[in-house]
């Protein structure tokens, strides 16, 4: 139970090395893919069994999909979509999606066409600040994540989720064109654009309730205050500027009160590591607050990071 039906849940196991499961409403219940790999799309039928009006409903994990395992203790993180899947016609490329307009949150499935460039509907009806898609068909391609606050033009640019790499620049991935109100572009790469089927999750910012931006690290105890204009409940932070730092996920459900401490790595099967001795932040009333001297606080290095609320006043919930 989480209060209300979601769309797309990202599930990992803490004290454990499991993968990153992330399910969604559009591809439909018992099918998932690892943030930390690039393995296509994975059909268990105990694993996710359904999307519930409370929750969703997981099963008796049988052949080892890494969902309901005894002894292991697990967090998951779930976003409201708008319900069923629609045809979506404002791009080139016919999409199907579940937006919530009010929380600037849509789910998009499309298949590619291994064009020079093509366009795909979003359903914000606001330019998304950040973009995450990924084959469902090719264990090759990687994670794409377009991030509006990544460099001065985003739009050249490219990071990808499942590995530590720096930001890579490329008209191939979104052919140097910033997503629009109604359409996010994708070019050459295979990774965005072959003749696979693909999933995006695309995030617009709200306020109150999401913000996407990026900070400079200090390499100082009294690290970067971040404003979001909300207390956060949910936290992910990588460094664009630089390799080898892990994608960090932080929230209030694992850690409580402050300090904020337990990190886990949508990059990596990594079992959750409890850092609120050496590398803690605090989530506080309009944003957060780093309160070490290493990571994610290296000097000089640019982190782009997304962030929802813990109690959002105008939109519908993320938990």
């Amino acid at each position: 139970g989480v209060g209300f039906q979601p769309g797309f849940v990202w599930q990992k196991g803490r004290n454990v090395t499991y993968n990153h499961l992330l399910f969604d409403s559009v591809r439909g219940a018992t099918k998932y893919l690892r943030s930390n790999a690039a393995n296509a799309e994975t059909t268990e039928a105990n694993s996710l069994e359904s999307f519930d009006t409370d929750g969703f409903t997981v099963g008796n994990n049988s052949s080892g999909s890494d969902m309901s395992n005894s002894s292991v203790n697990y967090v998951a993180w779930n976003w409201k979509a708008g319900g069923t899947g629609v045809t979506n016609d404002d791009g080139s490329i016919q999409s199907t999606l579940s937006a919530n307009t009010e929380a600037g949150f849509s789910i998009v499935t499309y298949t590619g066409t291994n064009s020079s460039t093509e366009t795909i509907g979003h359903g914000l009806g606001t330019a998304p600040d950040m973009i995450i898609v990924k084959s469902r068909d090719n264990s090759s391609n990687f994670w794409c994540v377009y991030h509006s606050a990544n460099t001065s033009e985003p739009e050249t640019e490219l990071l990808r989720l499942n590995t530590t790499d720096a930001t890579l620049d490329g008209v191939a991935y979104w052919n140097d064109t910033a997503p629009t109100s109604s359409v996010f572009t994708v070019g050459t790469s295979s990774a965005l654009n072959n003749t696979d089927n693909f999933v995006a999750y695309c995030f617009a910012e709200k306020d109150g309730y999401s913000r996407f931006g990026s900070f400079t690290g200090n390499a100082s105890a009294d690290g970067p205050f971040v404003y979001t204009g909300f207390r956060p409940a949910f936290v992910i932070i990588k460094t664009s500027s630089h390799a080898g730092e892990n994608w960090y996920a932080l929230d209030n459900k694992r850690d409580v009160h402050n300090v904020v401490g337990r990190y886990l790595f949508p990059n990596a099967t990594s079992a959750e590591a409890d850092y609120t001795s050496s590398y803690p932040l605090d989530f506080l009333s309009n944003g957060f607050k780093i309160r070490n001297a290493s990571y994610p606080n290296q000097s000089g290095r640019t982190y782009i990071y997304m962030a929802f609320a813990e109690q959002p006043f105008k939109y519908s919930n993320a938990r």
